[in-house]
């Protein structure tokens, strides 16, 4: 709502108007994807991956209070936020009073943002999701950037007054490329082979005309089959590395394992069209 439109993450169903810029661009928008990318056309339908509820993803859920905020940082690393939030106009001085009495004696503030929240995320419960720092109205990062978990904390900004709560905080997602000759020197370490996570998203055929070891080979053209089960086939809290022809395909893989949980996501730059020409031309050409 407050500063643009966020869109549907593949499997994830975030809330269509928020305090975040659109978000679209970080998610598998295979639906883009053309014959400039593939070798072929085909029309592909990413299937509806249910996100879990929220609280089976946090510890118990402490009983929330009422404050006006204090510094929560830690050593300075860059974290992202679960937030939850409900906005009551700036002229409805009695509501935001209420609401705080409200949440002062124990009710939830997602149940009063399903009741009384003016912002279109009160029908996921006033969830926003994960938030990193510049996605937000400065007013409102600030607020919530130095909120103490679970304590809802009252700010303004100039959409109205809004009653926000950080439900949990985690190291922020990375996604990097890695350069062709950089994976070349990783793959020469047995002990990396053994232990690294890569995927392959090309096809099939392509897949046989040149292919590194280790990785394993999951067709994009295939998602439906293997991408409701990527976070049990992989461990997003580890290092996983994605390869195609040319490093886009791929790319598109990563941003979506990101919006999936995975902490750290590497694209081979230029795919393996790149390495074959920089690193080792023993593998072939195509």
């Amino acid at each position: 709502m407050l500063r643009a439109i966020c869109g549907v993450r593949v499997g994830v169903a975030t809330p269509k108007h928020c305090l975040l810029p659109s978000i679209i661009s970080s998610s598998l928008n295979i639906h883009t994807l053309s014959h400039n990318t593939f070798s072929r056309t085909f029309r592909f339908h990413p299937p509806s991956i249910p996100l879990p509820p929220f609280l089976s993803l946090l510890p118990p859920k402490a009983a929330a209070s009422y404050g006006t905020g204090s510094s929560a940082a830690e050593g300075g690393r860059p974290r992202e936020l679960l937030v939850q939030h409900l906005l009551v106009k700036e002229d409805d001085q009695k509501l935001l009073l209420d609401l705080q009495q409200k949440i002062s004696s124990g009710e939830d503030l997602s149940d009063l943002a399903v009741e009384h929240s003016v912002c279109p995320s009160k029908e996921e419960g006033g969830m926003l999701g994960w938030v990193k720092k510049g996605q937000m109205v400065p007013e409102f990062e600030e607020a919530a950037f130095s909120a103490p978990l679970n304590k809802v904390v009252r700010c303004k900004t100039k959409f109205g007054w809004h009653l926000l709560q950080v439900l949990s905080e985690r190291e922020e997602s990375i996604l990097q490329d890695i350069q062709p000759l950089e994976l070349h020197g990783k793959i020469q370490d047995p002990s990396f082979l053994e232990e690294a996570q890569l995927i392959d998203v090309r096809e099939p055929e392509e897949v046989a005309k040149a292919s590194l070891p280790g990785f394993t080979v999951l067709p994009l053209q295939q998602f439906g089959s293997w991408g409701p089960e990527i976070t049990t086939k992989f461990d997003p809290q580890k290092d996983i590395y994605v390869m195609c022809h040319h490093g886009m395909r791929s790319l598109q893989v990563a941003k979506w394992l990101l919006s999936q949980g995975f902490r750290k996501v590497y694209n081979l730059s230029g795919g393996i069209h790149a390495y074959a020409v920089q690193v080792d031309p023993s593998v072939p050409t195509y």
